[in-house]
């Protein structure tokens, strides 16, 4: 048992060191391990799972709403990647070139994708030609490379996985409504597989994606109160269009411009679901993205019958469609427990001579630490209520964090007292709209603008910086 109590205490508490919390959990859950390459981080089986199960539920959801997938290169000529000037400036800060092919050099360096945007736009402008080409629903997983100067792994790495969705239509209307039906996508991806509540609302001017028209976003509260984007969905209008002579005829026969949206999550959602539902005993994972979602423990399995028993529950609940592991090494419960435990798995099944005895078994659900007996008859059923209820559980603890450290304020003074006293969360204030106003809001509370949710609120009538008329009210916070 010491060694249990050993890997338990290996954690360093949240309320200590969050930010080493975070780390600890990362290598010691097995998620990711570092490398030679600055920056970039070896996505280990465990963690990449998780990641296969965010985009096998993502994936089935996109292609519900009719996209299909394609793949573009990994490389951008120069050329192509300045025709479009706010979207080049906007990126230039972070791009990685490519300026050698073996020994020789390159007569046009080529980028690293950073986003793909322009690939696409190459891509319409050669297939694009009538509105019966219209529209074209795209989305693709790969990789991309921003060279980012502070890392950290799953939030913010060199290179890191996504999927980004880049779709083209005849209208400024058709293309608004897909931008907005993803956004509804990511959070219902969100609360119904991560449990994880988000504020869905418009970035404000200065904090759209470089090109875009508007950007719209979904922003989560980790457990530190700290906010995180959680997903973007962008609406381009005609500007990429115009910079890269995408044009189509269009039913009265004329030659017109179309309008496009890009949209992405990125493998930073694994970071969100550590922060929002870990603890100090290690990840805490929701059912739906779990790579394992029961496991077994037999006790006592060198008694005679139990490794049987516990083979046969074994083949039950994977027939039940239960992603289920069977833990039969030579180690100690405890060890097992504690394993699992930092692991995350949503529920532990436990059997041993007495249980089969019994014929029942316990089940120890990781979120909350609740255990209770089962009949062995009624197991599938009992297995898939305890998942259920664990989502449930994990979903309405986290809304409560969120409520909780949500706070309405009027002034700037209020703004910092509420910092002051009660630590980070979102802050709801209002804003004019003027983006010095945003500035000063930041620089003289620590907090920046998030988003401009679509449930607006009335807090008062002036803007919280300069006592001007207020157009909007705004989640402010401090951001990963």
């Amino acid at each position: 048992m010491a060694k249990d109590k050993k890997m338990v205490t290996a954690i360093t508490s949240m309320d200590e060191d969050f930010a080493q919390w975070y780390t600890d959990i990362c290598k010691k859950a097995e998620l990711v391990e570092y490398t030679s390459v600055k920056g970039c981080m070896v996505i280990r089986p465990y963690g990449y799972a998780v990641w296969e199960n965010i985009q096998r539920i993502l994936d089935k959801m996109f292609k519900e709403t009719g996209h299909e997938n394609v793949c573009m290169p990994m490389f951008i000529p120069e050329s192509l990647l300045q025709k479009e000037k706010d979207h080049v400036e906007g990126f230039a800060p972070e791009v990685a070139w490519v300026t050698h092919g073996g020994n020789e050099k390159l007569e046009e360096r080529m980028c690293v994708r950073p986003t793909s945007e322009t690939l696409f736009c190459e891509h319409y402008a050669n297939i694009v030609h009538s509105y019966r080409d219209l529209p074209k629903l795209y989305n693709q997983w790969v990789s991309v490379v921003r060279w980012e100067k502070t890392t950290r792994p799953f939030l913010r790495s060199r290179e890191f996985l996504w999927q980004e969705g880049h779709t083209i239509h005849a209208t400024a209307e058709e293309a608004v409504e897909e931008t907005e039906r993803m956004l509804n996508v990511y959070a219902q991806f969100c609360e119904d597989a991560l449990a994880m509540p988000v504020v869905k609302g418009k970035k404000t001017e200065s904090d759209k994606f470089a090109g875009a028209v508007s950007t719209y976003a979904i922003e989560a509260l980790m457990h530190d109160g700290k906010a995180l984007q959680a997903g973007t969905s962008h609406y381009f209008g005609d500007g990429f269009a115009k910079a890269f002579d995408i044009e189509y005829t269009d039913k009265e026969n004329k030659r017109v411009f179309p309008h496009q949206t890009s949209w992405g999550v990125t493998t930073r959602l694994i970071g969100a679901v550590i922060m929002t539902h870990g603890d100090n005993n290690g990840l805490v994972l929701p059912p739906a993205v779990a790579p394992v979602q029961a496991v077994i423990i037999p006790v006592a399995q060198h008694k005679e019958g139990v490794l049987e028993k516990a083979n046969e529950l074994y083949s039950r609940l994977k027939a039940a469609g239960l992603r289920v592991k069977l833990d039969d090494t030579d180690n100690s419960p405890g060890w097992k427990f504690a394993e699992y435990e930092m692991k995350g798995v949503p529920i532990r099944i436990e059997i041993g001579p007495k249980d089969i005895e019994a014929d029942q078994c316990v089940i120890a659900s990781r979120w909350n630490g609740e255990k209770s007996v089962v009949s062995l008859g009624e197991l599938e059923s009992a297995a898939e209520k305890k998942l259920q209820e664990a989502h449930d559980g994990m979903y309405a603890k986290a809304l409560a964090n969120q409520e909780n450290r949500t706070y309405a304020c009027t002034t700037m003074d209020e703004i910092v007292k509420t910092l002051e006293e009660k630590g980070d969360g979102f802050i709801k204030a209002m804003w004019c709209g003027e983006e010095a106003c945003e500035d000063e809001v930041k620089e003289k509370t620590g907090v920046g603008s998030r988003c401009i949710p679509f449930e607006q609120e009335m807090l008062s009538d002036v803007c919280v910086c300069c006592g001007k008329p207020a157009k909007h009210m705004v989640y402010w916070g401090k951001a990963y």
